[in-house]
Order: structure tokens, then C-alpha cells, then sequence
């Protein structure tokens, strides 16, 4: 048993089933994208973002701290920040 309760075999192309538990938990629907890496000498999966951080859009979206955000929302955080008194 792993650490989670859960153990899955690797097959023969390299691919491992995600338990619905897990899927549940992350939100991971059929036909998501999930980013694999490797931090630390472990496998990390994360489902990848579509839409902008603030507003769910899915166009113009640009990349901010691992966030997608889109132009629109950019405009809106840019216009709101205070200017700096002289």
C-alpha cells in the first residue's frame, strides 16, 4: 500500500489509472489536461487551467504566477492599482 491507501500498477506504456477518489478530489473530468513533473524526486500532478483566475474567460489569457489571467482582468487590476504620491 502507498502512502494514500491506494496502489495502481505502471503497464506497458507507461500509463498509471487515476482512482475516481482522486479525481473526485482534484476535479478531473474526462478530457482535462494534467501537468506531470517531478519535484523532489516525486511525481506531482496538477490539472491544468483553462480559463482566466478571476473570471473563467478562456481568451487572451496570459501567464501570471502559475495563473492564467486574461487581458480584461489585467486592465482591471492595472487601473485599480494606486499611483504613487510625489
Amino acid at each position: 500500500m502507498g502512502a494514500s491507501g491506494v496502489t495502481r500498477k505502471v503497464d506497458g506504456l507507461g500509463r498509471v489509472v487515476l482512482p475516481v477518489e482522486v479525481r473526485r478530489s482534484l476535479g478531473i473530468d474526462v478530457g482535462d489536461l494534467v501537468d506531470v513533473a517531478v519535484e523532489d524526486g516525486h511525481v506531482v500532478l496538477r490539472k491544468v487551467q483553462r480559463g482566466c483566475t478571476f473570471c473563467g474567460g478562456e481568451e487572451a489569457l496570459r501567464d501570471f504566477a502559475e495563473r492564467l489571467v486574461c487581458e480584461a482582468c489585467i486592465a482591471r487590476l492595472t487601473e485599480g492599482q494606486a499611483r504613487p504620491s510625489i
